[in-house]
């Protein structure tokens, strides 16, 4: 044990140039993901901003038991399960696909053009990107136009207006905006796959296809498990700034998500540990999504996060 930590420490001497680098992410993710932990306890408080945080009112599970019994809580529930059953089952399998369809082309002048091309929207905010969808779903839009004239509709129709439409819309525009960005992990992962593999199964007489899916996919299954995990066990989450672009007072039954609700709630009607409480909840059930993703995944495939 002494010899390994004399080896870290003379590593650190040699590499403390490199080493601190990683102090601004340290001090960020300290002050903005560790300290405020502490400020959870006001989900079991009647906080008020202008009482020091101790000398607030316990109510303990007041907050707790307020939103378990709230209509438009349950709502907020259904309308982000529903986008992340979405994204999730459809949505996820896409940049796999697109990321082998890719790998697959010869010409890299191409390959290259079209990453680039893939992976540019993901560097567009939400604030541009959903305002230039919104003047694409519009009565005089391009999505109406095109429709109309291909005989699809008789009339333009106010797409975003219409509940029903919105979960479609966000996923839809999040694919869109993501697909080439989260493509870029399963090409490394594709990078790092021995070129050997590839050159026994063309002796072997496997085709393309056989190559991609015996050899390619195969060994960027870890990649792939690990990815799933995550975004399971953030299935409560929600595209915040996607939502909150795209949102209206029409379509809002089905755009209300629990992220919305909880700036709904906390900044819009100044319910701190409410909001606090709702967000604890979300976080322990999240939490726990992980750690059974993880377990079921190593069952089955023996490939976790940890």
């Amino acid at each position: 044990m002494k010899r390994k930590a004399k080896k870290k420490l003379l590593a650190l001497k040699k590499q403390w140039q490199l080493q601190s680098m990683v102090i601004p992410g340290i001090v960020w993710m300290a002050i903005f993901c560790y300290i405020p932990l502490v400020y959870l306890i006001i989900a079991f408080m009647d906080y008020n901003i202008s009482v020091p945080l101790f000398e607030n009112e316990w109510v303990w599970f007041k907050h707790f038991k307020a939103f378990l019994t709230d209509d438009r809580f349950w709502r907020s529930v259904r309308n982000t399960l529903g986008m992340s059953v979405l994204k999730i089952f459809i949505g996820f399998p896409i940049p796999i696909l697109f990321a082998l369809l890719l790998n697959e082309i010869r010409n890299e002048k191409f390959k290259k053009m079209v990453q680039t091309i893939s992976y540019l929207p993901h560097f567009i905010s939400w604030a541009i990107f959903g305002g230039i969808l919104l003047n694409w779903l519009s009565e005089t839009g391009i999505i109406n136009q095109l429709m109309v004239s291909l005989g699809f509709q008789d009339r333009a129709i106010l797409y975003n207006a219409d509940p029903d439409n919105f979960w479609m819309i966000t996923f839809l525009s999040d694919t869109l905006k993501e697909t080439g960005w989260s493509a870029i992990i399963y090409l490394a992962a594709i990078a790092g796959i021995d070129p050997g593999l590839y050159e026994a199964a063309d002796l072997d007489g496997a085709n393309r296809w056989q190559k991609m899916w015996y050899i390619t996919v195969q060994c960027i299954r870890p990649t792939i498990a690990i990815l799933f995990i995550l975004a399971v066990s953030n299935c409560l989450g929600s595209n915040f700034d996607q939502i909150f672009f795209m949102k209206n007072s029409a379509n809002m039954p089905k755009a209300e998500t629990i992220d919305l609700y909880i700036y709904n709630m906390g900044l819009g009607q100044g319910r701190y540990s409410f909001s606090t409480a709702v967000l604890f909840f979300r976080s322990i059930i999240a939490f726990g999504l992980l750690q059974l993703c993880n377990f079921v995944s190593k069952k089955l495939t023996g490939e976790g996060i940890i």
